[in-house]
């Protein structure tokens, strides 16, 4: 799963990837009549069908975005894949928890240690990854190791579906629940401050995985990675992909040539665009930021630019981090209006 799981590339193949379904799974309510040799199982519907998993799993497997979500509800982890790009995000303890966890799995999907996944020995596996890229898993040899569900993103702001379900699979719903309700504090929080600022303002968002050698940016809509949060506090971001027929993160982003700014942008009151986690530009961004088309955007001759961090939080605990960057951000460019 390196980054985004190469969601950008990987579009065509999203397209197969059906949302109804990786947003319709739930609890099918009912406890399985037969117990295994652990004790009860309960049916659980996942990407990948109808699964029976332990009603109270003690030794669970996550991969891919199942990991920053099982960290934070303190689920019973004996084995993860890698998650770097998310470190920075994580809290001391989920930090110390994720550096002592067992890896049984690199970035990649492909990258699975099946011999490292028996070792821990789960009684649950969780794989979250999209299912286009299942292809590279060898599902039947996991199942012989234990019960196997399929959580992955389609679009990138399904985190705040997929994360419930991970949790519930783990058994850790309440921890889940306690930090989505903090998420949804701070956002009427914010939402409350700045209703009148951002009243009537259409904005524009440049992301961070545009491909410089090919001389293209990255356009981010409504429910991309960097805008979904920000959206979530009345931040209206304008217009759509010219062509989401691929399905997947193509629905909410695109990747147009350097040429096409001004077409893309130039109807933007405000513009934000991705930071590091440090602060620093990415280089696809940097690479915009000094395009003379870029200096003659209306929002950018007019100083209505701002740089976001932490827009890469896929879990609610994280986002309260984005959340504070985005009141930071907004409170340092709005200042006259808020006064």
């Amino acid at each position: 799963m390196r980054s985004r799981f190469h969601f950008r590339r990987a579009t065509g193949a999203l397209a197969v990837a059906s949302l109804g379904l990786a947003l319709s799974g739930c609890w099918a309510g009912e406890e399985s009549a037969e117990a295994s040799g652990e004790g009860e199982t309960v049916t659980f519907t996942a990407d990948n069908g109808e699964v029976e998993i332990p009603a109270d799993p003690e030794r669970v497997v996550a991969t891919g975005y199942a990991v920053p979500v099982l960290l934070e509800v303190d689920a019973p982890l004996v084995g993860i894949s890698e998650w770097g790009r998310g470190t920075a995000l994580m809290t001391e303890d989920d930090l110390a928890t994720y550096e002592e966890t067992e890896k049984i799995m690199g970035e990649t999907a492909d990258s699975i240690n099946y011999d490292a996944v028996e070792k821990v020995d789960p009684d649950l596996i969780i794989l979250g990854v999209p299912l286009p890229v299942l292809g590279d898993v060898n599902m039947e040899r996991l199942e012989a190791v234990a019960p196997v569900v399929v959580l992955g993103p389609n679009r990138p702001d399904d985190w705040k579906e997929l994360g419930a379900r991970q949790a519930e699979a783990a058994g850790a719903t309440e921890s889940y629940e306690e930090n989505k309700a903090d998420y949804e504090e701070r956002v009427d929080e914010l939402e409350t401050k700045y209703a009148d600022v951002l009243d009537g303002l259409d904005f524009g968002h440049v992301g961070a995985y545009g491909d410089i050698t090919a001389g293209e940016f990255h356009r981010e809509f409504a429910g991309s990675w960097g805008t979904n949060i920000a959206g979530d506090i009345g931040v209206e971001y304008y217009g759509e992909v010219q062509d989401p027929s691929d399905g997947g993160s193509a629905e909410v982003s695109e990747y147009s040539s350097i040429e096409q700014l001004p077409e893309s942008l130039g109807d933007a009151d405000v513009i934000t665009y991705t930071l590091a986690t440090d602060g620093s530009v990415p280089e696809p961004v940097q690479y915009v930021l000094d395009s003379p088309l870029w200096k003659n955007l209306p929002a950018v001759k007019s100083g209505d630019v701002i740089g976001l961090r932490y827009t890469e939080a896929a879990t609610y605990q994280s986002a309260l981090q984005t959340l504070d960057a985005i009141d930071e951000a907004f409170g340092e460019a709005f200042a006259e209006d808020l006064s």
